[in-house]
């Protein structure tokens, strides 16, 4: 037999309402029953309760923190450093000091300190840095010292260049006076330092750039060599000229187009035809020291070629120099490949050879007889990593 009891519930607007529950074979069941009265008087109720506000969507921009823009500059830093692959931990360990970092790690950092300074900053802190590096103080001549990486004419690549922070420089040399100019007289690569000749009047450049044409103008290089050229002092006059590497990586370098060959029986050398496009190239050389397979050299251009001082070293000598990642291979673009024990030295291993800049330093200029004067001769001071490099593999500076 059925048993009924009667339920009383409240709802949400205190309007009454009526259920029955049904119990059968000790399972309970819920039948709810609203009559019409009951009906009309929960339609009426609903429509004239009062509605509750409904608190407004709280947007994504609410519900985030407050940041201030110095947290948010270094949480982009961080995930930008965290991206990059190249950087490994060397990275986070600039970003936070108190993580532990190995000995290859400090290195690297080491590394992209001597050589990643001056590419971004300001063109006034670009200038200031070359006016501090200012060498002769001549009335119608300039030499400043100029930095790694940084190119000397107009880069795509490149925010800052030499060229256009010239009229900068000027204004610090000669105050606000009215007039003043400076002018590349003979440039140098973007990775190469040392030397670089400026003209303060558009007379001194043609002076400048005749002596230059007729080869009175002597400039001397010291390079780090990987391995010790053989014979110790000599002269390669090999001409150059551009050639388009194919492949994986197609691209275009300078290269070796020699006008002769080893004969057939190995007893002598036979003249060829010289082809057109090359340009006649002449590199004096001489060892200054040497040790733990590598050398310094002192190289004097006779000729003014695009590369000829890098393009000798690799090709002519076999004896490239460090750091110069595009002709220590010809069918590829790729670090420079090093001897372990000169990894070893340099407290580097060959993953991270890409972070060695060219040690190709402009260390010597003399202008002969400049508009009747006598000779003047200008030297510039080894950069830092340059000198580093040198007492690591326990090459001696020569004193000049």
């Amino acid at each position: 037999m059925n048993s009924y009891r009667t339920v009383t519930l409240a709802c949400n607007n205190d309007v009454i309402r009526t259920c029955k529950g049904v119990i059968r074979s000790g399972k309970t069941g819920s039948i709810c029953h609203i009559s019409r009265g009951v009906a009309s008087l929960l339609t009426r109720a609903h429509a004239s309760a009062p509605r509750r506000e409904e608190p407004p969507p709280v947007s994504d921009s609410d519900k985030r923190p407050n940041l201030r823009a110095i947290d948010l500059a270094r949480k982009i830093r961080q995930e930008k450093q965290k991206g990059n692959a190249t950087g490994g931990g060397s990275d986070a360990a600039v970003l936070n000091p108190s993580v532990p970092v190995s000995q290859l790690q400090k290195r690297v950092i080491e590394l992209r300190q001597f050589t990643q300074q001056l590419q971004n900053v300001h063109p006034n802190v670009l200038a200031k840095h070359l006016h501090r590096g200012l060498i002769l103080p001549h009335p119608e001549l300039a030499v400043v010292n100029k930095p790694y990486g940084v190119s000397v004419q107009d880069g795509s690549s490149n925010k800052n260049n030499i060229s256009d922070v010239l009229p900068i420089l000027a204004k610090m040399m000669d105050g606000i006076r009215a007039g003043s100019q400076l002018h590349v007289c003979l440039g140098l690569d973007k990775e190469a330092t040392g030397t670089l000749l400026l003209a303060r009047t558009e007379e001194a450049l043609d002076h400048v750039q005749n002596l230059h044409k007729n080869h009175q103008v002597e400039r001397k290089y010291w390079v780090v060599a990987v391995g010790v050229p053989v014979p110790s002092e000599g002269v390669i006059d090999i001409p150059v000229i551009e050639r388009e590497v194919t492949g994986a990586q197609p691209h275009f370098k300078m290269g070796l187009s020699p006008v002769y060959r080893v004969s057939d029986g190995g007893e002598g050398v036979t003249k060829v035809r010289a082809n057109r496009q090359a340009q006649g190239a002449v590199t004096q050389y001489r060892v200054l020291d040497s040790s733990n397979g590598c050398s310094l050299v002192e190289l004097q251009p006779i000729t003014g070629v695009k590369h000829q001082l890098r393009v000798h070293m690799a090709y002519a000598l076999g004896s490239p120099i460090l750091g110069d990642h595009k002709y220590s291979h010809w069918t590829k673009l790729a670090p420079q490949k090093l001897p372990d024990g000169v990894l070893r030295r340099l407290g580097l291993e060959q993953s991270k050879a890409r972070y060695l800049p060219l040690h190709l330093h402009a260390r010597q200029l003399t202008l002969p007889e400049f508009k009747g004067q006598s000779d003047i001769t200008v030297s510039c001071p080894l950069p830092k990593y340059f000198t580093s490099t040198l007492r690591r593999l326990q090459i001696p500076i020569p004193d000049e």
